[in-house]
């Protein structure tokens, strides 16, 4: 009986690193502040609940997802579950350790901003190309005003 206790008491538990890229981003788990990252989490919840997970840090965009104990099979927790059958609550573990990367706020900006300026300019080109077509301008006026669109900035 004691090494059935053995077994099944340090099986019920399961813990994961969390970590983040850059690291010492504000944690929070099912919207409680735990710390910063890295930050070991530990519970003894049972197999397929899940955590929300929320990470904060100036200059980064909010990072959220969750992640289930439902990622690696305990093994101790499964021989304990052949002598008792509420171990078998606690057969799976989480995975040792996780990292989330952060996405800096300037560099999405960025990438939006530059998205929209080549679709204006874009916009700006079709609209010379009909223009030509229609015969309101000459190939040499599209050709002068392509080349003052393309190289504004």
């Amino acid at each position: 009986m004691l090494f059935i206790a053995l077994i099944l008491f340090p099986s019920c538990a399961s813990s994961t690193l969390i970590q983040s890229t850059p690291g010492e981003a504000k944690l929070y788990l099912n919207d409680e502040y735990v710390g910063v990252t890295p930050y070991k989490h530990r519970d003894s919840r049972i197999v397929g609940s899940s955590t929300d997970v929320r990470l904060e840090k100036e200059g980064y965009e909010t990072f959220t997802t969750f992640f289930s104990r439902d990622e690696k099979a305990d093994v101790g927790a499964i021989i304990g579950g052949f002598f008792l059958l509420f171990p078998f609550l606690w057969t799976m573990k989480y995975k040792p350790s996780r990292t989330y990367e952060l996405t800096p706020l300037n560099s999405y900006n960025e990438v939006q901003e530059d998205d929209s300026s080549m679709a204006s300019k874009a916009d700006e080109l079709l609209k010379l190309q009909e223009l030509v077509e229609k015969g309101l301008i000459t190939q040499e006026e599209f050709v002068q005003e392509k080349k003052k669109i393309l190289d504004e900035k």
